[in-house]
């Protein structure tokens, strides 16, 4: 017995599912919503004071981080390295001159943390080409 009700019903059931999955983070993120949303807290209470509040840079203190050449070139687990060493002032590719501490000054930062300042950072490259 088929009625109209049918395909309604399929395709109600079938907004829900996407809905679902598109709040449990299976999103344009890679389902990286929630290391995203950590990565971005983790960032503004670590590296924001020189890199800004939303990676825009803060004249000598740090550079632009958005679209950033250095970071695309690295791979994630050597951004994560990179974040983990920091760059001292008198590195030849430190174009400020000043230091930046490792793991962004705040020592208590784990390898997991640090993962998602790396996935937040990629984040914005990926936003900066968005059209």
């Amino acid at each position: 017995m088929c009625t109209e009700r049918g395909p309604k019903r399929v395709a109600a059931a079938l907004a829900v599912a996407c809905g679902m999955l598109w709040l449990a983070g299976c999103g344009g993120d890679g389902g990286r919503g929630a290391e995203l949303a950590v990565g971005q807290d983790l960032y503004r209470t670590s590296c924001a004071l020189c890199h800004g509040l939303n990676a825009e840079g803060r004249g000598l203190l740090g550079n632009d981080l958005r679209a950033n050449e250095f970071i695309r070139g690295l791979t994630d687990e050597d951004l994560v390295e990179f974040i983990r060493r920091g760059r001292p002032a008198t590195h030849p590719d430190n174009s400020r001159g000043i230091e930046m501490p490792p793991r962004g000054g705040n020592p208590r930062l784990t390898d997991e943390q640090m993962r998602d300042i790396a996935i937040y950072l990629r984040s914005l490259e990926q936003s900066s080409h968005a059209p």
